[in-house]
């Protein structure tokens, strides 16, 4: 009897290890993807297969500072606000949110990391909400970016990450089953993946993975151990007090068509989610209109730009044959950084001119619709 009560309480005990993204501090399933997401902010996604296929083992943020001072999660990370489900959400059926500091290691940089993820149901994608706070006493670059580990159908080793240049998704497959990334708010600088090894979390190695400079189109894993994957934003100077946000889309498909189905969903969620945002923070010291991301965009984008002083604004789009196709903002606008959506599901292919009126003239690019 006694054997058999021990052999019991083993089987639970391994169980409960091969389960343990049941013990996350806060998760949620939406009927086709499991989201977990640990005590300190480690993002993990699963499918539903059987008792689960874990396909990313971790998604976490990079804030480097200088060769030795990067935040990150295995070496700085401790809790501010406890991860939770969030009871109520604003903009999804699910949400998660939690608040990191660098109390475990106490080394510079110190940053708040604030942490949002968004999921629906029924949906094979999240949106993650990532937001670095500057608690230094005084501004530095901040270069940011993600450490991404797969874990393709619960398997390491032996997968590919390669870079869709058409429709600018990071993706690791192994098989059919894909795994897309794709940042939805900045221009992704840099991605570079390499082989897995014990101990590579180390400041000086992450600085140089984050400073890549380029998009690697592909690395192939060799061994057993799988890759890892550091991508990176262009430097932002964060003065003390400044944050800078940026968006993830993470979307999973039994194939690549699937996947690339999936992701464009989580855009539209996204561009649903900020289609005004305002920093007004962020002062320019002339006006500016940014180049609109993505760029070439299906089917919607982002225009932002920025204003020195209060001014009367009007921001139109129209065809090259000088037609308007639509007026995104009229009105009176506080000095800072503004940045709106233009959704073009309704109108066709081509390109078009967006013009931003001011007090101080007007400004116009191009942008390009590809259906």
């Amino acid at each position: 009897m006694k054997k058999l009560v021990l052999s019991i309480f083993l089987i639970a005990v391994l169980f409960l290890l091969e389960t343990s993204d049941l013990l996350a501090q806060a998760s949620f399933d939406t009927g086709t993807l499991g989201v977990s997401i640990g005590t300190y902010g480690r993002v993990r996604l699963l499918t539903p297969d059987n008792l689960g296929k874990r396909q990313v083992e971790r998604i976490s943020i990079l804030v480097g500072k200088s060769e030795n001072e990067v935040f990150d999660y295995q070496n700085d990370v401790d809790v501010e606000v406890p991860t939770v489900l969030v009871t109520s959400p604003q903009n999804s059926d699910f949400e998660i949110y939690g608040e990191y500091n660098n109390a475990y290691s106490g080394a510079a940089p110190d940053i708040l990391e604030k942490l949002t993820v968004l999921g629906w149901n029924n949906a094979s994608y999240v949106l993650l909400k990532f937001t670095a706070v500057n608690r230094e006493t005084s501004a530095f670059d901040a270069i940011v970016g993600c450490d991404i580990i797969p874990f393709v159908d619960s398997l390491y080793g032996f997968d590919t990450v390669s870079y869709d240049l058409t429709n600018n998704i990071i993706r690791s497959h192994r098989g059919e089953t894909n795994v897309g990334y794709k940042l939805l708010s900045h221009p992704l600088a840099s991605m570079t993946a390499f082989e897995w090894y014990d101990g590579y979390e180390v400041d000086a190695s992450y600085w140089g993975w984050l400073n890549h400079g380029t998009i690697d189109p592909q690395y192939v894993s060799n061994t057993a151990d799988g890759p890892v994957i550091i991508t990176s934003q262009a430097p932002q100077n964060l003065t003390s007090g400044d944050s800078l946000t940026f968006y993830f889309a993470v979307a999973i498909g039994v194939d690549q068509t699937e996947m690339l189905a999936n992701m464009q969903l989580a855009q539209q969620k996204y561009f649903q989610i900020v289609s005004v945002e305002s920093d007004l923070n962020n002062i320019p010291k002339n006006f500016t209109l940014d180049q609109n991301y993505p760029n070439p965009f299906n089917p919607s984008t982002k225009i932002s730009f920025g204003l020195p002083q209060r001014s009367n604004v009007v921001l139109k789009i129209f065809s090259t044959l000088g037609e308007q196709v639509a007026e995104l903002v009229n009105e009176s606008l506080d000095a800072g950084t503004h940045t709106y959506n233009f959704d073009a599901s309704k109108i066709t292919s081509g390109v078009y001119i967006y013009s931003l009126q001011t007090d101080a003239g007007v400004i116009s690019k191009k942008m390009t619709l590809i259906k």
